[in-house]
């Protein structure tokens, strides 16, 4: 298997905190700094989130400028994707930052139930986050918590409310969600490959299930997602010491499969995005 593997590095997020490891960056100047220690060791997709100094997740467009342009000057042809997932804000703050035209960013197409609370994306705030980026020609990363999941992108690129091809990526290990099966994983691959053929996708697991997900995506040809939003922990009883530390080990596990890690020049390719001056 020749095709190149795509490591999505998932820097923050809105839960990790400094008291639950050190190494989570939290400022911006931190985020650069780990995003661009993880580019070198092989990421070139990274998901972005933005945090308050004190820690407190936000949707603030002007911390995500800052961000983006920090990572475009620091890795130059890595794709920003930023997020507008519902733990940082609400309602149309979630979809602020478009205007911002990243690369990418994440689009939760349904709602389900996450460990203490019910992820809310009603119809209404997904047509409108999916048509900000139609208009800032932002490609959606579809983060599938569900089966359904699937089945309403598809829905949405076939009468128009997303461009395709689609690149939807499997969310499992998060609790009161999709636990990690690898039946329901197989199920998933063979319904994209079905529904969407054209469509790339990319596995993530949460907690100690991340190693597995990156492992069964690797293996199955598919891309795949690490990083400190997902999981601090290198093993059971060690913390993990950076993200850089993760994105190594998942290129290692590329290089078990005879996955050859993507450049940010194939990734791109792949995902049918511009080609930026490195």
């Amino acid at each position: 298997m020749t095709t190149p593997c795509i490591i999505c590095v998932a820097i923050t997020g809105s839960v990790p905190r400094k008291e639950n490891n050190p190494a989570v960056p939290i400022t911006v100047s931190e985020q650069i700094e780990s995003t661009h220690e993880s580019f070198e060791a092989g990421a070139s997709i990274a998901h972005c989130h933005v945090r308050l100094d004190d820690g407190t997740p936000t949707s603030d467009p002007e911390r995500f400028a800052r961000l983006k342009e920090g990572i475009e000057k620091h890795c130059p042809g890595m794709i920003v994707q930023l997020s507008t997932g519902g733990r940082s804000g609400a309602g149309s703050a979630r979809g602020g930052m478009l205007s911002l035209a990243p690369d990418m960013a994440s689009l939760s197409v349904g709602s389900n139930n996450f460990p203490t609370r019910v992820y809310e994306n009603p119809p209404d705030l997904v047509d409108w986050l999916a048509a900000e980026m139609l208009k800032y020609d932002v490609k959606p990363e579809i983060e599938a918590f569900d089966l359904s999941h699937i089945f309403q992108a598809v829905k949405m690129q076939q009468d128009g409310r997303l461009r395709g091809p689609l690149h939807i990526q499997f969310v499992m290990g998060v609790k009161n969600a999709m636990p990690v099966d690898r039946a329901v994983f197989d199920f998933y691959v063979e319904t994209v490959r079905r529904l969407a053929p054209d469509a790339t996708w990319c596995g993530a697991g949460v907690g100690k299930d991340q190693v597995t997900l990156n492992a069964w995506s690797i293996a199955a040809g598919g891309h795949t997602r690490t990083g400190l939003e997902d999981n601090i922990r290198w093993d059971r009883d060690t913390l993990a010491p950076s993200n850089a530390a993760l994105v190594r080990r998942t290129a290692e596990i590329c290089e078990k499969h005879a996955r050859p890690v993507a450049s940010w020049q194939q990734a791109r390719e792949i995902l049918g995005l511009p080609l930026k001056a490195g």
